[in-house]
């Protein structure tokens, strides 16, 4: 079993400096403050037994409603159009490139050839060979010219073949990606994205399945998401293109052909907003990327169990989305964290530790997460899907905090 109840650890920084302006984002419904933390009251402290009572009902953060049952758009619309995920990166990064000069592609394989999965497929037609530029496989030196090309004025989204290939440029995105804005007293900005596959394939071996999230949360100044449906994998390209900070935007490799319908017109994401995927009242079942399929899946057998699970897709892997996810918390008063990511030190051990020091008032169990095993990841197929969690460990554990 994957399952693990975390104790308290390093809570996630949040970066707050030089903020995408939110009065030029289109279609972004945006609150008034940025982060709202519900703070811990000490005198209502109390430990956890073997008899859990359940506490009274506590007033939502405003808003709270909204944030539970709002459509960011509505992808059923006639207007839409059905787009493959990797098909929704390209058009977002496309649309991007139609509407600034100054974006640009810098990868292996990334021009003529369209990208290892096809994301780039097309542009070095459209925009040429300057725009859409091939590198050799050095991703130390790539993602460094990138970095400088961003202090110039120009906005590059660096494409790893693999995201395990970047960890050749981890000296590059943690010493001056992360830190040159601050380094620099402000002087710079660095508005870099970058992208590409990760996560558990299937047979594709250790060093083709890393889940990397962990090793890059702690990098100061860097902001993380993860997208998991073709309409939010689009919207939140656009996102982390227009945005000012650096933004690493994981995409998993088995997600590439979902298909969805998303809308003609154009969008934009939140970069810092969770997704409210199933309103629920019993328990709040926070996942992202490939797992929030997994609690899906295991939410239709929770139903037919007479349970009624909140599920929500967290996006932002840093900062997290603190307001969507407290309400949830006072609501529901239990949490499982469900992952991909390893288990130690991994987003379900910093994302509990921000559960426990900002809502722990809330809780009637404690914080349960579920996460892949601490081994590489074995080619044998059988035992890949040991390494990772399943639903089935879902509903178990479900049952077990609902007891």
């Amino acid at each position: 079993m994957s399952s693990i109840i975390h104790g308290p650890g390093a809570a996630t920084a949040l970066s707050t400096f030089n903020p995408v302006d939110s009065k030029k984002l289109t279609n972004l419904s945006v609150r008034s403050q940025r982060y709202i933390v519900a703070g811990s009251d000490a005198s209502k402290k109390k430990s956890f037994g073997s008899s859990l009572t359940v506490r009274h009902s506590q007033k939502l953060i405003p808003n709270a409603a909204a944030v539970a049952t709002k459509k960011e758009a509505d992808t059923s619309a006639s207007t839409g159009h059905e787009l493959l995920l990797f098909e929704a990166l390209q058009e977002g990064l496309e649309e991007e490139m139609d509407r600034d000069a100054n974006v640009c592609v810098m990868g292996e394989d990334v021009g003529h050839y369209g990208g290892s999965y096809k994301v780039t497929k097309g542009l070095a037609d459209k925009f040429g060979d300057l725009r859409v530029l091939d590198t050799p496989i050095c991703e130390n030196a790539f993602t460094g010219m990138a970095i400088g090309a961003a202090m110039t004025g120009l906005r590059p989204v660096i494409e790893g073949m693999n995201m395990g290939f970047l960890l050749l440029a981890f000296n590059q995105i943690s010493n001056n990606c992360g830190m040159l804005h601050y380094t620099s007293g402000g002087q710079f900005t660095i508005p870099v994205v970058i992208r590409g596959p990760g996560g558990v394939g299937r047979q594709l071996g250790a060093e083709h399945s890393q889940r990397l999230e962990s090793y890059f949360q702690s990098i100061p100044g860097i902001q993380m998401v993860a997208c998991s449906t073709p309409y939010n994998a689009k919207g939140l390209m656009k996102a982390a293109i227009r945005s000012e900070n650096p933004v690493i935007l994981f995409e998993h490799v088995l997600l590439y052909n979902l298909k969805e319908k998303i809308p003609d017109e154009d969008y934009i994401c939140n970069l810092e907003e969770a997704e409210m995927v199933r309103p629920g009242e019993h328990i709040t079942i926070l996942t992202y990327s490939r797992m929030r399929y997994h609690v899906m899946q295991a939410a239709k057998t929770l139903v037919n169990k007479g349970y009624d699970p909140e599920v929500i897709d967290i996006r932002s892997l840093k900062p997290f989305d603190l307001h969507t996810i407290g309400n949830s918390v006072k609501k529901t008063h239990r949490v499982l964290i469900v992952e991909e990511c390893m288990r130690t030190g991994g987003i379900g051990a910093s994302l509990t530790a921000a559960i426990n020091e900002n809502f722990h008032d809330y809780l009637d169990a404690p914080v349960m997460c579920l996460s892949s095993q601490d081994v590489p990841t074995p080619y044998a197929g059988t035992l890949e899907e040991w390494t990772v969690v399943q639903p089935a460990q879902i509903v178990t554990a479900v049952e077990q905090l609902c007891q």
